[in-house]
């Protein structure tokens, strides 16, 4: 089965890319918008996504995997909403910054900028390997 690719934003003031390495797996959670939880449910393990700061930074700083398929997110007292688990794969050795990505026309349509407010996202095949090639990133 072909790995999908995506895109995860958190803000490193609430979770960030070190606090993933850390933890190594942890819950994707808190995910409140219909669009990104519906791209959280089609998640599987072995997905690979970027891990961008939003707000601080604006940047690509690294790359998780999905490690557990979508389930209830255990911070939703309604239970409309879901959550996957992501294990941390590696750092992004150079990251790419959001306005890097805005400056290249071939990125023009990802959902980074069409969706700039969308907390997950898909990442196009085209678009996952050439901004792994900006960032430097080979997967291990």
């Amino acid at each position: 089965m072909a790995v999908s690719h995506w895109l995860v934003k958190s803000e490193p003031d609430a979770f960030s890319w070190q606090q993933q390495v850390e933890n190594k797996v942890e819950p994707w959670t808190g995910v409140r918008n219909a669009q990104a939880a519906k791209f959280l449910r089609t998640m599987a393990v072995g997905d690979l996504a970027f891990f961008y700061h939003s707000n601080i930074g604006k940047e690509i700083v690294g790359v998780v995997e999905v490690a557990r398929a979508a389930y209830p997110d255990p911070t939703d007292e309604s239970g409309r909403w879901v959550c996957v688990d992501m294990r941390a794969v590696s750092p992004v050795p150079q990251p790419v910054t959001l306005a890097t990505i805005k400056a290249t026309p071939e990125l023009a349509e990802i959902g980074l900028i069409r969706q700039s407010r969308l907390s997950v996202m898909p990442i196009a095949p085209e678009h996952w390997k050439l901004l792994c090639k900006m960032g430097g990133w080979r997967k291990p």
